[in-house]
């Protein structure tokens, strides 16, 4: 009999791509559309496996979560969520989860994690997080469950984070609107969380919006709130990150990407400190400090008119610039130490330790993800280790020359990923080529899809918004697609 698997996502047009797609690689399929209806199909039926939305109309998907694991202990529940975020990953499997992929939703990608959920038993994966997970929650209580994290700040001695640490000091105690530049992945949110921390308004909120992965639909709602009936599928009053942050500290991450529209609506706000939540038209007062960042150069970019000029001068009071780990090797051993004391902790094994070479290994890698990948790199040859020593050969690029562009002879790109089906159609092929040659780097990278737009030297929002072009354009023509909005 085939391996049965149900889909519980709200939106219905994953749910029949999803079926569509697994059904053709074997697998039985059934879905639902909430998380209550989800339940009720899974405890009524027999399923192998549950891939299951983070985000459901009714209920969050870590509810469901438990749900699943309370009735069968056993069953592989894999997460599905838009937000590719190490916390949710380790929140997650520690209740129990095989897995989470991230949108938009890269064909191979689920069928790889399905496939490995499958042929693994429940008790080969993770259980050191899982046991380790109950042990602090019985120690601490189900209050204390998800204790805050420290802040990835960890002070280096390389001469530019000198820098960065003293123009930090300088601007922390201001109201100063702030730019902070850098590649994704090298610190730019802990920086704004430790400037935050250092201000007056240290004792407000401090909320994060990542602008990378908005739509132009989404955007307005998430910065300024709705009300019930704005647009389609507004069923209740809404907050948005502005007043969330009311008091505090707002960071807009990857803020580049926020349509024309949305900026002059942004300036907006920040010039009047008054917002409108959509749909309403009572004024609602902010104050806010705003801290941005940004891996493109917002003045090259007003220049070239695809950021407004006006936005950029009311954000550019102060800028900070962080450099990529690449540039900063001294310092990662530094970085090394401290993820790996917080693995320990995590995983549940204080004697774990590197191996000769690994330093040596990590220090020569030239880290195109920068600190969030070398902090996923830890973890994961942590995991993998079964001696106390964490060896070279745990490590993911085993011992390849690793290249930075998919242009570098020794990229060693595969072979095509889809055929033209003997078109000829020169616009086509060329979409084609992009098309295998993004596909052909995300597996490079494990389909990590932040790693990958810096490898293609593209923004991630930029990446997911091919992604979801392709699966349009390919989708009639290869069902190996799968469509995620």
């Amino acid at each position: 009999m085939n391996n049965q698997i149900l889909i519980i996502d709200d939106d219905v047009d994953t749910c029949t791509l999803l079926s569509a797609y697994l059904k053709s690689k074997g697998y039985e399929t059934d879905a639902s559309f909430s998380g209550n209806k989800g339940l009720r199909k899974f405890k009524e039926g027999s399923f192998d496996l549950v891939l299951c939305d983070y985000r459901l109309g009714d209920k969050e998907g870590i509810e469901v979560l438990k749900e699943l694991k309370q009735f069968n202990p056993m069953v592989k529940v894999i997460i599905i969520t838009g937000y590719s975020d190490i916390k949710t990953a380790i929140r997650v499997i520690k209740e129990g989860a095989f897995d989470y992929i991230s949108k938009p939703l890269i064909p191979e990608e689920v069928l790889n994690v399905i496939k490995d959920s499958l042929k693994n038993k429940p008790e080969q994966y993770s259980p050191a997080i899982r046991e380790s997970g109950k042990q602090r929650n019985a120690e601490a209580g189900e209050e204390n469950k998800y204790p805050k994290e420290r802040d990835e700040y960890v002070k280096g001695n390389c001469l530019p984070m000198q820098e960065v640490y003293r123009e930090v000091g300088l601007v922390a105690p201001t109201n100063y609107s702030i730019i902070l530049y850098g590649e994704s992945g090298t610190g730019k949110e802990a920086i704004a969380k430790t400037i935050h921390n250092l201000s007056p308004r240290a004792d407000k909120p401090f909320v994060t919006l990542d602008c990378g992965t908005l739509s132009k639909e989404l955007s307005g709602s998430a910065l300024f709130g709705h009300v019930k009936g704005a647009f389609t599928g507004a069923m209740a009053d809404k907050a948005g990150h502005f007043e969330m942050a009311n008091g505090g500290t707002l960071f807009l991450d990857e803020v580049f990407n926020l349509s024309y529209d949305i900026q002059a609506s942004l300036l907006r706000a920040l010039q009047e400190r008054k917002l409108k939540r959509i749909g309403s038209t009572r004024e609602i007062d902010i104050d806010i400090r705003i801290i941005v960042a940004s891996n493109e150069d917002l003045k090259e970019a007003y220049r070239r008119g695809s950021f407004r000029e006006d936005l950029f001068h009311r954000l550019n009071e102060f800028t900070i610039s962080l450099p990529p780990l690449r540039e900063r090797k001294e310092d990662i051993p530094l970085f090394v130490d401290y993820f790996m004391e917080k693995v320990k902790k995590e995983l549940n094994r204080p004697d774990l330790d590197l191996d000769k070479g690994i330093m040596e290994a990590l220090i020569a890698y030239p880290w195109p993800g920068n600190i969030r990948e070398l902090k996923n790199v830890i973890r994961r040859i942590s995991l993998l280790a079964t001696h106390h020593k964490i060896r070279v050969e745990n490590l993911p690029w085993k011992h390849e020359t690793y290249s930075s562009s998919p242009d570098d002879p020794e990229f060693d790109l595969p072979n095509e990923i889809i055929h033209d089906n003997g078109k000829t159609d020169l616009k086509y092929k060329a979409r084609l080529a992009e098309y295998n040659t993004v596909m052909n780097v995300l597996k490079k990278v494990n389909f990590n899809k932040s790693q990958a737009a810096v490898i293609l030297k593209i923004d991630r929002k930029t990446l997911y918004n091919k992604l979801q072009k392709f699966n349009e354009e390919f989708l009639h023509d290869n069902t190996d697609h799968i469509q995620k909005t």
